[in-house]
């Protein structure tokens, strides 16, 4: 028992490493895609940043699902945005508040938000039906939909996102930062995988329950590569691409992760009436907090990022010690 509780300790340390060294190559590549290409970089956050960054969510909750781990496998997805929001988002508001344009974030956030909402409606009923399951993906392909126009638009010229192109870029350049990018996505998804499974064997030894790992420990472990992306695109002063992340990892946490658990798992997914009670309402919270006055505003505040970190301590500290 000591051997194993020694190993997973080392196994921890290495996939925060990875996670780490994963995060800053990846923010490179797609800056570099960014820039090279003319598109957004809110686009490239949200499509391909996000989507590379949502794979230990997705992993992890249709593994749970397939194990019949229903629990964590919703705690994992639904504490995965509340985490994204409550404490990412919020990392980087305190950081580096940020003036929008409403139309580049209105329709994103209000897909998430919408998710949310009939995720919420799922709870009050107890499961996650065929229906409901439904709705999710056909918001996840508006999500699609509307980057991939927008990326066409930006990459022809007539999108007000537009970047100026650089230089046609060399191939040893596109070499470089086609290895950064598999590099840093690879570094990303095995780190977290192993932040999670041996940060789950720890916290068994410690006795907490599934839910509480799922919307804990596995959705902050999960989340991390949103963390590193974010602190380093921080660092790098590219808040865009940190917000695009955050919002397009939400938004596909929410209606691609869940849908493909009910999917294999066969069955609707039985929401809990902790997570519908407690998990449920924080996600949609943290949600509203987030992306209601930056869209009335047309600005991120330094006081959104204070209240969303209030609200997500207290989150947690409700989860753990009264639900």
């Amino acid at each position: 028992m000591t051997m194993e509780i020694a190993l997973a300790i080392v196994l921890f340390i290495v996939g925060i490493v990875l996670i780490v060294k994963g995060g800053d190559y990846f923010v490179d590549a797609s800056s570099w895609i960014a820039e090279v290409s003319g598109v957004p970089k809110l686009i490239v956050g949200a499509t391909i940043v996000s989507l590379a960054t949502t794979l230990p969510e997705m992993l992890v909750s249709v593994m749970a699902a397939v194990q019949k781990k229903v629990e964590m496998s919703i705690g994992n997805a639904v504490g995965s945005v509340t985490a994204n929001i409550g404490l990412i988002m919020a990392i980087s508001l305190l950081c580096m508040p940020a003036v929008i344009k409403r139309k580049d974030y209105l329709l994103k956030s209000v897909l998430m938000l919408l998710a949310t909402g009939i995720l919420l409606v799922g709870g009050f009923f107890g499961k996650i039906t065929l229906p409901v399951s439904l709705l999710l993906i056909v918001i996840f392909f508006v999500f699609i939909v509307e980057n991939v126009k927008s990326a066409l638009t930006a990459m022809k010229g007539g999108g007000e996102q537009a970047e100026k192109k650089k230089d046609k870029p060399t191939k040893n350049e596109v070499l470089i930062n086609l290895i950064k990018f598999v590099v840093g996505a690879v570094g990303i998804v095995v780190g977290a995988r192993l932040l999670v499974d041996n940060g789950s064997v720890l916290a068994t030894y410690a006795g907490v329950s599934e839910r509480v790992i799922g919307v804990t420990l596995v959705a902050v472990g999960t989340s991390l590569p949103e963390l590193v992306t974010t602190v380093t695109a921080v660092i790098k002063k590219q808040s865009s691409l940190s917000l695009g992340n955050i919002l397009g990892a939400n938004i596909l946490d929410l209606t691609l992760i869940l849908p493909l658990s009910a999917l294999i798992s066969g069955q609707a997914l039985p929401i809990t009436a902790a997570a519908a009670r407690v998990d449920l309402p924080a996600c949609l919270l943290v949600g509203l907090i987030a992306v209601v006055p930056a869209l009335i505003a047309s600005k991120f505040k330094r006081y959104q990022g204070v209240a969303l970190l209030a609200v997500y301590v207290c989150y947690v500290g409700v989860t753990c010690f009264l639900v």
